[in-house]
């Protein structure tokens, strides 16, 4: 596999360049004080550094050794405590935490670059962090000022790790049904007790502390997921000092044996009377939860672009170099026996294919992280409720179709490689094993497609469809006439995405099977166009700059080829979308 190198010039071009990132952070006090371009620039380039020379080379090894289960103990593979230790102290762990418990600071938009390095670098390290940032985001949005003191700053330096644990045997998706309890205490504390499954980092030997956020219920909880409470429950208890006390009445009682991120500790973790603190208010802990939810969700998705993205890495140079056959026009390197794969057809499909949607997909998770940016920041209300209701309609966006997207663009660089592509050796085998628990996990995407459709569409009445739809309206009537070759094609795209919309709003009026038929692939029609204002934007910018570098050549380039080939897939799924729901109910159970 070749040696990962973090995409800067991509990701500099999209904030800068595009999105014009630097105003947006100068208009905004709070960010203002920690970040400008250059503040920016120095961060990404220092995370390239250590998670392609530190992270990287311990991928491949990582899948192979895999996490190790003894007696409640788990040992990461060989080399992750030192590279998680590297890592902790550049102060990653905390890029994008609160400063005043000894965070970055940093704008989502910057912490979803450093993201999308370490998790091309190495997906299972990079959930390690993940998972740690979003337990300190519910903390840090919900919990008490002692927890907060007491927690985040070991948290944030990377000290401590973090857990969300969620999922039990009976209760993935429907946690309503949670039979997790918590016990009210004298002292103000609960006994939690229960079994979580699924829990990521729920024990490893990375941190010499774990603090497991728990859903749970208390005695008198009223039923389904209005009984939800969320507790911190550390794996030690800190003494008033700060120093570690006693081990806490919970174990894990095994890790699983998965198809890909084996060196990422997925445990089953069970809770024996631990003690723990509230978080937030009784009976509100999904709220607390969905708090970091739409961080997650956005991160979960640029997992699959950071596969996708470390895949095409691998695939571009092997087709520069891997010699099959001749080019169809004739041959193209004359003094050798063969010609680079690269000069055929199919094999540029490919790579275009998964240029166009990784590139794509870039900009779009930058766009995403720029609302929550925004919906966190600014001072202006109006701002506020237009950012958080784009993010409310794009977050089941970003978390799907990134991953669906990032899958295919894996698979691409695998079909690349041909039978090499198989073989463990040449690392792409892992990226398409790692990859597709992305579309599983943090809500698979069947539940992101209906809560797109369900929620975010008919459920406001089509009110954030609306917002998102009125912003792409108004570039494509402001646009210079030379962009006409991207933006008719997106107006073609932006009035089928309406008229898609209008009608799934009228036909869940009389038919709620409507609302599931349609979702996955009303998703994708929507992913599609959204990517195609992506490049309407990115074409934009590098329109008439093509002459002074290759990289604003390549850039347009790519974007008539995802204008040409890739969005025309929007009219075969428009059409499943308006077959509706009758066919899918033509068979009775017993007929599958």
């Amino acid at each position: 596999m070749a040696d990962y190198k973090a995409p800067l010039r991509d990701m500099r071009f999209v904030l800068n360049e595009v999105f014009d990132a630097p105003a947006m952070w100068a208009g905004l006090p709070r960010l203002a004080e920690v970040v400008d371009v250059d503040t920016a620039d120095a961060i990404l380039e220092e995370a390239g550094k250590v998670t392609g020379r530190t992270v990287a080379p311990l991928n491949r090894s990582g899948d192979e050794e895999g996490c190790r289960w003894h007696d409640s103990v788990v040992n990461t593979p060989s080399g992750f405590p030192e590279a998680y230790k590297t890592y902790s102290e550049g102060g990653w762990v905390g890029v994008g935490g609160d400063p005043v418990y000894g965070g970055m600071g940093m704008p989502k938009a910057i912490s979803a670059q450093v993201e999308e390095m370490v998790n091309s670098a190495n997906l299972s390290f990079g959930l390690y962090p993940m998972l740690t940032a979003g337990a300190c985001l519910a903390l840090n949005a919900h919990a008490s000022e002692e927890l907060k003191q007491r927690y985040l700053p070991n948290m944030y330096s990377g000290v401590w790790a973090g857990s969300m644990c969620l999922t039990e045997a009976h209760a993935g998706t429907d946690l309503g049904i949670i039979r997790t309890k918590a016990e009210p205490q004298a002292d103000g504390s609960y006994k939690v007790s229960g079994s979580k499954i699924f829990i990521t980092g729920g024990e490893h030997d990375l941190t010499e502390n774990i603090i497991h956020l728990v859903l749970a219920k208390l005695p008198d909880a009223p039923p389904g997921p209005k009984g939800i409470s969320l507790f911190l429950v550390p794996k030690f208890l800190p003494q008033a000092d700060g120093s570690l006390g006693a081990r806490n009445a919970l174990a894990c009682g095994s890790i699983e044996h998965k198809m890909g991120i084996k060196a990422s500790a997925t445990c089953v973790m069970n809770f024996d009377g631990a003690t723990g603190w509230l978080v937030g208010e009784v009976n509100k802990g999904l709220a607390a939860m969905f708090t970091m939810m739409n961080y997650e969700r956005l991160g979960v998705g640029i997992q699959g672009l950071s596969t996708g993205e470390r895949s095409y890495q691998s695939a571009v140079e092997y087709a520069r170099e891997r010699l099959q056959s001749r080019a169809p026009t004739g041959p193209q390197a004359k003094e050798k026996s063969a010609d680079p794969i690269i000069v055929h057809p199919d094999v540029r499909r490919m790579l275009l294919t998964m240029k166009s949607l990784n590139e794509g997909g870039r900009a779009f998770s930058s766009y995403v992280a720029l609302q929550l940016d925004n919906a966190k920041f600014s001072e202006d209300a109006e701002v506020r409720v237009a950012a958080e209701e784009k993010v409310a309609l794009l977050t089941p966006v970003a978390k799907a179709f990134l991953t669906d997207m990032g899958l295919e663009a894996t698979l691409h660089g695998q079909q690349i490689f041909g039978g090499h592509g198989y073989i463990r050796e040449w690392g792409q085998e892992q990226l398409v094993r790692d990859c597709r628990i992305t579309q599983i996990y943090e809500g698979t995407n069947g539940i992101q497609a209906l809560d797109l459709v369900g929620r975010k569409i008919v459920g406001s009445a089509g009110k954030f469809y609306g917002r998102f739809s009125s912003e792409v309206k108004a570039f494509i009537e402001g646009a210079a006439p030379e962009l006409a070759e991207f933006v008719e094609p997106l107006k073609v795209a932006l009035e089928n995405l309406d008229a898609l919309t209008a009608g799934v709003l009228e036909r869940a009026k009389s038919n709620p099977n409507e609302i599931g038929s349609a979702s996955v692939e009303y998703l994708h029609v929507f992913g599609y166009t959204a990517y195609a204002y992506m490049w309407a934007l990115m074409a934009r910018t590098a329109l008439g700059k093509e002459g002074e570098d290759d990289f604003y050549a390549a850039k347009l380039g790519t974007a008539r080829f995802y204008f040409a080939r890739i969005l025309p897939r929007i009219h075969s799924l428009t059409a499943s979308v308006k077959a509706g729901s009758e066919p899918l109910y033509l068979l009775d159970a017993a007929q599958f």
